[in-house]
């Protein structure tokens, strides 16, 4: 029998004007400890995107999913956070902020299949 996994996930949010604190949801992290599990997805739909903050740069917003994207896959172009253990990278892109980009704090739960329960939470808090 399968064993049930660990794990947390977190929203990731643009918030176009911090001080408003008004934000959509753009993408989901997910994390599992004891499986040495780091992934993260990204869905940025850019009528929607205008629509809503027409003052941003999308392709601005891009490159900032590509450094938190970067940190999460521990890639070497990544900087010292990428260079960091799964569990250490995740906490990081979870902290608390005050940016563009931010995290819901993390959520737990338990699992069989982590990339099905990854691709069901994507579809039903970001897409």
């Amino acid at each position: 029998m399968q064993e049930d996994k660990l794990y947390e996930y977190a929203v990731i949010r643009l918030v176009p004007k911090v001080e408003r604190e008004e934000f959509f949801n753009i993408g989901l992290l997910m994390f599992s400890k004891k499986e040495n599990y780091l992934r993260i997805a990204f869905h940025v739909c850019p009528d929607k995107f205008q629509l809503m903050y027409h003052t941003l740069e999308y392709r601005e917003i891009q490159e900032h999913l590509d450094r938190f994207r970067n940190i999460a896959t521990g890639a070497s172009d990544g900087g010292p956070i990428a260079q960091l253990g799964v569990p250490e990278r995740f906490r990081w892109l979870t902290a608390v902020r005050s940016a563009v980009l931010q995290t819901s704090r993390p959520h737990p739960g338990k699992t069989k299949n982590l990339d099905a329960t990854f691709e069901r939470l994507f579809e039903e808090l970001v897409k």
